[in-house]
C-alpha cells in the first residue's frame, strides 16, 4: 500500500508491536514527505528543517492522540501546519512576509502535487522494472551521479549519436507506459 492518496489510511502494524514501534515505523514512512510539505511554505531550508524537529517533536509527544490506521501522514502535516505558523508569528518583524492565506493555498498545493509526484515516481519504477535488461541499465548509467550521454557512450564503447538515440527512444517509451499507468489507476 503507499501513502499517495489523499483519503487512504495506514494499516497499523500487527498487534505485538508496540506504540513506539508504530511510531517509529509510520513516522520513518513518512518523514521525507513531512519534509517536502514544511519546505513549500518555508523557503529557507534551515528553517523548513528546524520546524521540522518541533513536528517530530510535537507528533511523538502526541502521537498517543493518533487514531492508529488513520492517515499519519496528514496527521503530521497538520501538526507541520501549527509549527510553521508558529513560526511564521515568530518571524513577524522580518520585512518580507507572505500573508497565512497564501501559505494555507501553498501548502494545499504542495500536498496536491506531492500526491501526484508520488503517483508518478511509484509509475515511473514499475516502468522501468518493465524495461529490457540492457534498456535500464543504460538508464542507469545515465542517470547516475556525474554521468551524462558522452560518458556513458565511452564507458558503453558506443557512439555517442547512438547512446543519445537510443535514450531518446527509452525515455518516450518510459513516457507512454507512465502515462497509461496512470490513467489505468485514474480509472480504477
Amino acid at each position: 500500500m503507499t501513502d499517495s492518496a489523499s483519503n487512504e489510511t495506514d494499516n497499523s502494524p500487527t498487534s505485538s508491536v508496540g506504540p513506539g514501534e508504530e511510531f517509529v515505523e509510520l513516522f520513518s514512512r513518512h518523514q521525507r514527505r513531512v519534509y517536502l510539505y514544511i519546505l513549500a511554505q518555508i523557503p529557507n531550508v534551515v528553517d523548513a528543517e528546524e520546524i521540522l524537529q518541533e513536528t517530530n517533536i510535537v507528533t511523538w509527544r502526541k502521537f498517543a492522540q493518533f487514531q492508529s490506521g488513520s492517515n499519519f501522514f496528514a496527521w503530521a502535516c497538520q501538526i507541520a501546519t501549527y509549527e510553521v505558523l508558529r513560526y511564521r508569528q515568530r518571524k513577524r518583524r522580518d520585512k518580507l512576509q507572505f500573508s497565512d492565506e497564501f501559505v494555507q493555498r501553498i501548502a494545499v498545493d504542495s500536498l496536491t502535487r506531492g500526491d501526484d509526484l508520488e503517483l508518478r515516481r511509484e509509475a515511473l519504477v514499475f516502468c522501468l522494472g518493465r524495461l529490457r535488461a540492457k534498456d535500464r541499465e543504460l538508464i542507469q548509467r545515465r542517470y547516475a551521479p556525474g554521468e551524462n550521454g558522452k560518458t556513458t557512450a565511452a564507458h558503453l564503447g558506443r557512439p555517442v549519436n547512438a547512446v543519445y538515440q537510443s535514450l531518446g527512444r527509452i525515455r518516450r517509451a518510459l513516457q507512454e507506459c507512465v502515462t497509461r499507468r496512470l490513467s489505468a489507476e485514474a480509472g480504477q
